[in-house]
């Protein structure tokens, strides 16, 4: 029987397969002859890995006794950059942004958000697609539904699936156009975000709109933002817009925590075979030119679009399926990305108009 110095040794290089780094000191034991008990202290939440870390760790322990593992985690407030005040209620603020539209940034935003509910942590949506909102629609809300006002100042949220959510479709119908300048787009935007009361949430995801316009510069320069995540598809014209997308953030220092790649492959309904239509490994190529991680790649899946038009996206409606695992395991990734960032506190720069 090993001695529990030996096993804490173990424990300590196997590998994190959410960052690829050895998990290190974050592994406390209490054994006796017939159990011995593992608690993983973590900066993000985990949950849903419980079972499957559980059975990886009893084969790399060789062990005859019974092995019980619990994870707990403790997430942080983490560096934003320049000195930005943080936001009320909210740890940590995630930009989800594309370089354009239509390739499944709202659906990726409302799945990952909910696959980060799931592994335990308090979360939230904030729609910030002013003109084309849709988180409303995605997380089930009933047509015409309203956020409660407090104190004559204050938005509280509306729930579903356990995600706090505020968008711009709580406040217009369906068939107001927002016909708006600049100005008082990004103004509305700020107002939805600060007049929200958030209660206590670990991470906020941010919906963003397309492009690199003034909502994008608008966050970059008012909103304590932790980290970004950048979606798009394979194909080229897709990965040249992402990549003025990473390029924008990199510029005001906001980091990049990694690359989705949507519609990676597609998948016949008829026969199974993957095909991949719009390129292949294209996500792989900007994340190394950018030294950022791959965080996963999506199938083109008919279930993923029914799911979210019908308001049930496919990490609650179907939780077992492929296609939620991959949303889960993003999830961690991001959250253990987040944790690992030791990025220090930035000076936010100007910016202005060039020639190049």
């Amino acid at each position: 029987m090993q001695t529990d110095a030996q096993l804490q040794a173990t424990l300590e290089t196997l590998i994190d397969d959410n960052c690829g780094q050895p998990y290190g000191a974050v592994w406390t034991l209490i054994s006796d002859e017939k159990r011995l008990h593992i608690t993983l202290s973590l900066g993000y939440p985990a949950h849903k890995e419980q079972a499957s870390l559980e059975a990886r760790i009893k084969s790399q322990l060789s062990e005859s006794r019974d092995v019980v593992l619990d994870i707990e985690h403790k997430i942080e407030s983490h560096a934003t950059q320049g000195n930005i005040a943080g936001l009320k209620g909210v740890k940590n603020i995630i930009a989800v942004a594309s370089g354009k539209g239509g390739v499944g940034k709202s659906t990726t935003t409302v799945n990952l958000a909910l696959a980060m509910a799931k592994e335990g942590a308090r979360v939230g949506i904030l729609d910030a697609d002013i003109y084309g909102p849709s988180q409303g629609m995605m997380m089930g809300f009933a047509e015409g539904t309203r956020p409660q006002v407090r104190e004559d100042k204050f938005f509280t949220p509306p729930m579903a699936y356990g995600v706090q959510v505020m968008s711009m479709a709580f406040l217009t119908t369906k068939d107001t156009p927002v016909a708006w300048r600049g100005p008082m787009v990004t103004g509305a935007l700020m107002q939805i975000l600060t007049q929200t009361d958030w209660d206590d949430l670990d991470y906020l995801f941010i919906d963003m709109p397309p492009g690199t316009g003034d909502i994008q510069l608008t966050l970059a320069q008012k909103v304590p933002v932790a980290g970004s995540v950048i979606v798009t598809t394979p194909q080229d014209i897709a990965l040249l817009d992402a990549r003025r997308g990473i390029e924008m953030f990199n510029k005001v220092k906001i980091p990049v925590l990694g690359v989705v790649e949507n519609m990676s492959t597609h998948i016949c309904s008829n026969c199974g075979h993957h095909e991949a239509i719009f390129g292949d490994e294209g996500g792989a190529s900007l994340a190394k030119e950018y030294n950022v991680n791959v965080l996963g790649k999506l199938p083109l899946s008919l279930a993923i679009r029914e799911q979210s038009d019908a308001g049930k996206p496919i990490v609650v409606s179907a939780p077992e399926s492929d296609t939620a695992a991959i949303y889960q395991s993003i999830a961690r990734k991001l959250g253990a990305t987040l944790a690992s960032n030791q990025n220090d506190q930035f000076t936010m720069p100007t910016i202005g108009m060039s020639d190049d």
